[in-house]
């Protein structure tokens, strides 16, 4: 595999071997059983592999695989007989192209009402960077759209002449960026990723005037894919597969202008700020989710600091909506939106003559879900509720996402821009359902007991499956990282951790032993996580560099869905930090639900 060199003291160079670990002892006890003990392995045989208990996979796909390998191998191969050697098998099962470990087609039931689904949703889609002086800008909207993202909020302010309307988060020192802009981009890039509805969320701080100017702005950049009801009341929302390449409003209907409150430093704490020395480059353990919410209700139930600082806070409901300037506005709203007012209990009352989104910040929500934990879950049958990070998220950074899932939160909103282990957890829930930014509900969350009861994510749960995760080896580290990156006297020495994100019970993380000196190290481990709500589990993945002098160096992650999963030997990429995946770095795996 080659040779490198790496410097040792001030006059010595010591010398290491890329060592090529080779098939690991299952993949050749798997080739000797599918081989019948020969030195190939046949089309045929091959079909009896993908069709068995180790692949289940798509037998007829055989002659695609072994093709798809001799052209892998140059033209000398494809002369050859059409069979895989133990070096090809093992080659096809490393394979990202031929062997992921996600189904990757749209699967689940998409005619139901969208308050049936979790829907990827961004939190202040046009910041890039902070939120209180980065620059706003249509390309972090884009790139949300590209990586499957379908809820995209955006702040609408009146530029200094009050003639046209800006996108900018209010009450701070973030540079503009025009409306027209973002509403052009959205609708280049909408449906790249997803044939699924757009939902563009709308914080609307403007007169009524703008507010008829973003009416015919609107209707203009989509025309005929914007989608709006007949009527201004709905009695259930309509489904993405009757949305589909559609996009949709979703706004607190128009309110007399009221003028934005004077930027306040004080609305701004600086207390994710001073946590940032205790975060690694990846970002911190996500929070537990129980201690969460005990921690919010412990705090002062008349403490609303978070409802001055996002979603609609600077309309007054007690307004009457103003003539004709805005009435086209008002009827292009699909999802029409609010705050609490009043009570906790007065906020998740269901009206059965309409449905509606509610917005709570992260800690309302924690509130919430101590005292109202079956209301909440009630709310969410039918209406909508969207979460957004507390004000104090000045870093844009996020929060434990179980916190909405668990109560039927459909939007729980994610700062994108930003990067950590909470927002792995998001990227990585999302790749289910083929990544088409809806997922379908468990149907614990839809459906009621015998006795109209809810799902309590309190109560303490039998488990109901175990996953068994074996972890073999990994490479590709030496052609996406310079030499000396891990270590500047010798090869690294990586580790794994691996685990469950879930509800607190299934949630736990594991750890690999460090195997020293090597770029391509075989662990060969394996670890068994017991499930009771496998539905809504993902399975974490991360890769260290043991550093005994500093902080271990981080060598990737990725976040796979445990209902998603195809169960056999798999090849799992690995993304970086932010996010984005490695152009070489993968692991080879096995996943068995029992």
């Amino acid at each position: 595999m080659g040779t490198h060199k790496f410097k040792y003291c001030l006059c010595f160079t010591r010398k290491f071997h890329l060592k090529d670990a080779g098939p690991p002892d299952d993949v050749r006890s798997l080739f000797d059983e599918y081989s019948e003990g020969g030195s190939h392995m046949s089309a045929d045989q091959l079909r009896k592999f993908l069709a068995g208990p180790h692949a289940s996979s798509d037998p007829d796909q055989a002659d695609r695989i072994i093709e798809r390998i001799r052209q892998q191998k140059g033209p000398l191969a494809r002369i050859s007989r059409p069979v895989l050697t133990l070096e090809d098998f093992h080659h096809y099962l490393f394979s990202l192209e031929l062997n992921p470990p996600l189904k990757s087609e749209i699967h689940h039931d998409m005619s139901e009402p969208l308050s049936h689904y979790f829907i990827y949703t961004g939190h202040n889609s046009y910041l890039t960077g902070n939120q209180l002086s980065s620059d706003c800008s249509d390309a972090p909207i884009i790139k949300a759209l590209q990586r499957g993202v379908r809820v995209i909020e955006l702040d609408m302010w009146p530029n200094s002449a009050k003639d046209d309307i800006n996108i900018l988060h209010g009450r701070t020192l973030t540079s503009p960026v025009s409306l027209l802009r973002c509403l052009k981009s959205i609708k280049e890039h909408a449906f790249v990723a997803s044939p699924y509805p757009v939902i563009i969320t709308l914080e609307d701080h403007l007169t009524p005037d703008l507010q008829a100017k973003v009416a015919k702005m609107v209707t203009e950049v989509f025309g005929n894919i914007l989608y709006y009801p007949e009527t201004e009341h709905v009695k259930e929302f309509p489904s993405p597969e009757f949305l589909k390449n559609r996009v949709i409003l979703s706004t607190k209907p128009p309110k007399e202008y009221l003028e934005a409150k004077s930027f306040k430093e004080k609305d701004f704490e600086h207390s994710d700020s001073k946590k940032n020395n205790e975060e690694t480059a990846w970002g911190r353990e996500v929070p537990d989710l129980d201690t969460e919410i005990e921690s919010a209700a412990a705090k002062d139930d008349d403490d609303d600091s978070d409802r001055k600082k996002d979603d609609d806070d600077d309309d007054n409901d007690d307004l009457k909506v103003p003539p004709v300037h805005s009435l086209e506005y008002k009827h292009l709203i699909t999802i029409r939106a609010g705050k609490p007012k009043g009570s906790m209990s007065e906020a998740l009352k269901v009206d059965p003559g309409k449905v509606r989104r509610l917005s709570l910040s992260e800690q309302e929500l924690a509130k919430a879900a101590s005292a109202h934990s079956a209301e909440l879950i009630r709310f969410t049958q039918n209406n909508i509720l969207r979460i957004y990070p507390k004000g104090v998220r000045i870093n844009s950074s996020n929060y434990n996402p179980f916190i909405g899932w668990v109560h039927g939160a459909q939007m729980v909103a994610f700062n994108m821009q930003g990067y950590g282990r909470s927002l792995w957890l998001m990227h990585g829930f999302y790749r289910a359902n083929g990544g088409c930014g809806y997922v379908k509900k468990p149907d614990f969350l839809m459906k009621n007991g015998p006795n109209d009861e809810v799902f309590n994510p309190k109560a303490e749960l039998p488990v109901k499956t175990t996953l068994k995760v074996k972890v073999y080896m990994g490479d590709g580290w030496h052609l996406d990282f310079t030499q000396t990156h891990f270590d500047q006297y010798s090869p690294p020495d990586f580790y794994t951790r691996v685990g469950i994100a879930g509800v607190p019970a299934d949630s736990i993380m594991k750890k690999t032993k460090a195997i020293e000196d090597n770029w391509a190290p075989s662990w060969n481990e394996e670890f068994e996580f017991p499930l009771r709500v496998p539905e809504i589990a993902l399975l974490r993945v991360e890769v260290h560099e043991y550093d005994m002098s500093e902080k271990d160096d981080f060598g990737g992650q990725t976040v796979l869905p445990v209902s998603e999963l195809r169960p056999g030997v798999r090849a799992v990429p690995l993304y970086d930090h932010k996010g984005n995946k490695f152009k070489s770095v993968k692991m080879l795996m096995r996943f068995e639900i029992v």
